[in-house]
């Protein structure tokens, strides 16, 4: 275990009520769109505030000229030009340049590698909790300056807050949020099978892609090259059918993965990932590929998938990849629940400074405003957890209904449990959780096997976390 025990501010619980807000949010969402709005996704351009010198630009900041950052992250494709659009603004109000570099799927590794060359980026976004806390207790980052605290402080949750923050300490902002409790369906495919409505249970579930395979349709496309997917799947099941307290134990490795509730969890996604006709290529399809791929082979195609699971920024590959209509072509349900309620799973992406200096923190005070947040809002497929973000901005109807959920649910929700892990059990390709599910993904049949491996792997990394 790390020397510092976790803290419930990564594990807070989605009360029942968020959960019914979320899932009605869905539900008035689906009703209204197609009923006389054939395009929600060209809603929403976002306010016009925050442009260039517009006095009414939400924060101050300072001149920057001749300055040139770095910042790193996940994302490519659409994620990345979608947030190039937030740096050419702050390059506009500073006067500063903004090199984007992509960490690929192994941030951890990439961003520990240059820091410890000497060569950090001025600012970085984690997708794990884990890493940020593994990264303040090496001293590598730096804390929120006062503007940057003062935007955090004015626009986010005390829960989203404390995310970002490890022994008394601020150290990043939480300007990306994302929910994981969503699959997207193509209606088409549904239209065609006879379907009229969505699945509420994991049985009704299996039951409609059985239904959906039979008339034709490969039923569920999985991104299986992308372990981060698998775990996200995991979690989802478990939480549902385990319940919250055991979700807390299990995130903190408390419990171990040998524990009975996790050979549950296993054995109800094998009811799924154990019949090749239900998944898109088959196992060794699933295994192949990667997440872009699963939302694209759902939405276009000769022979497109009826559904792909994962979260709300879906909508930014079937904006960028496909020719499908968000609240038309493309609709979404809340993950089905496998116990006596619907899951709901957030995760995010904690803006960090790795640098010190005035541009670093000029950019974190950026990322944490509402102009930051709106603009990057309008570009599609993004969530943000900031409050006072004028939610007009929002380029789509669906997920414009989502953040108001978000937003509504405060600082009760669950995130992410791989992303609460030491990136080498929950966050690394190829190893730990992420390995081990797409081994099980291969041979579903292995949950002992499974259980063993994943317990034995989550031991060394928390014992060396």
């Amino acid at each position: 275990m790390r020397s510092t025990p976790r803290t419930r501010t990564g594990t807070r619980t989605l009360t029942a009520l968020s959960a019914t807000a979320l899932t009605l949010a869905v539900t008035l969402t689906l009703t209204s769109c197609g009923s006389g709005d054939d395009s929600p996704t060209d809603k929403g351009t976002g306010p016009s505030k925050g442009t260039g010198g517009d006095s009414s630009a939400s924060v101050k900041l300072p001149k920057l000229d001749g300055q040139t950052l770095e910042v790193a992250a996940v994302w490519t494709g659409p994620e990345q030009e979608n947030f190039t659009k937030v740096l050419r603004e702050f390059e506009k109000r500073t006067g500063a340049k903004v090199n984007f570099v992509p960490t690929g799927n192994n941030t951890s590794t990439f961003l520990g590698t240059r820091i410890q060359g000497g060569k950090p980026p001025d600012v970085a976004f984690l997708p794990q909790v884990g890493v940020l806390h593994q990264f303040a207790e090496k001293g590598w980052l730096k804390p929120l300056g006062p503007d940057a605290q003062a935007q955090l402080d004015k626009n986010f949750d005390a829960g989203w807050k404390n995310l970002g923050a490890f022994e008394g300490k601020q150290y990043g902002i939480y300007v990306k949020a994302a929910n994981k409790s969503l699959v997207w369906y193509n209606t088409a495919a549904f239209e065609a099978a006879g379907l009229t409505g969505t699945p509420a249970t994991w049985k009704d579930f299996i039951a409609a892609a059985q239904t959906l395979s039979d008339a034709g349709s490969p039923a569920v496309s999985i991104g299986g090259a992308d372990g981060w997917t698998l775990t996200d799947w995991f979690e989802n099941v478990y939480l549902s059918q385990a319940g919250p307290e055991k979700y807390d134990q299990l995130a903190q490795h408390k419990i171990k993965w040998t524990d009975p509730s996790v050979k549950d969890a296993l054995t109800t996604l094998a009811e799924l990932w154990g019949k090749d006709d239900l998944l898109a290529g088959g196992r060794s399809g699933a295994l192949a590929t990667e997440f872009p791929k699963s939302v694209i082979q759902t939405f276009s195609g000769d022979t497109p998938a009826a559904m792909v699971y994962e979260g709300d920024f879906v909508a930014a590959n079937i904006n960028a990849d496909t020719k499908a209509k968000l609240g038309t072509d493309a609709k979404i349900f809340p993950f089905p629940a496998v116990g006596a309620q619907a899951p709901v799973v957030s995760g995010g992406d904690v803006a960090v400074a790795l640098k010190d200096g005035a541009g670093a923190q000029a950019l974190l005070t950026f990322l944490g405003s509402t102009d930051a947040a709106e603009i990057w809002a309008a570009q599609g497929g993004f969530l943000s957890p900031n409050k006072a973000m004028d939610q007009s901005a929002y380029k789509d109807d669906v997920t414009r209904d989502i953040a108001k959920a978000l937003i509504k649910a405060g600082d009760d929700f669950r995130f992410d449990m791989s992303d609460q892990a030491p990136a080498a059990f929950g966050g690394t390709q190829g190893v730990g959780e992420w390995k081990d599910l797409q081994d099980f993904l291969k041979n579903p049949k292995d949950i002992a096997g499974t259980q063993r491996k994943l317990e034995a792997d989550a031991a060394k990394a928390y014992k060396n976390g």
